[in-house]
């Protein structure tokens, strides 16, 4: 009894994972299966935390060095596409300096993800919107 309900589970699991690579396309797939810098950071420089019309919340921390991003983490509790917009705001701002990574754009990350479903593209923009807010909250903070 339990190989069979292992054996649908699986049937089940490889369906939805199936159906997330049709709808979304291999790069969106890739990311959504293996999120980048997922994760709450201790002690950072400048943080945000937005929620969007969705519902959806991101959250993105940020640690600052010579006026550069050093390191970047985000959390969500939203869809695929908002894990995968998250990770791709914090790829987009490593290295950058502030003001570069406050501009990444919600277009930027589709760019990088080679388009979202319409009903999905606002997870991009709630991810850059959550960058710039981390960067004014870091620059709020400098004495």
């Amino acid at each position: 009894m339990t190989k069979d309900l292992n054996s649908h589970l699986d049937e089940l699991q490889q369906k939805i994972f199936d159906q997330t690579l049709e709808a979304y396309g291999s790069e969106v797939y890739e990311r959504w299966r293996n999120p980048a810098y997922m994760g709450r950071m201790e002690g950072p420089h400048g943080s945000s935390r937005l929620t969007g019309s969705c519902g959806d919340t991101v959250e993105i921390y940020l640690k600052v060095e010579d006026q550069r991003i050093s390191k970047a983490m985000f959390f969500s509790d939203g869809c695929g596409p908002s894990v995968v917009c998250g990770s791709v705001a914090c790829e987009l701002a490593l290295g950058k300096d502030l003001e570069d990574a406050a501009s990444v754009t919600g277009q930027d990350i589709l760019e990088v993800l080679k388009g979202l479903p319409e009903d999905k593209k606002h997870c991009a923009f709630l991810a850059a919107r959550a960058l710039e807010e981390a960067v004014h909250d870091y620059l709020a903070q400098k004495p």
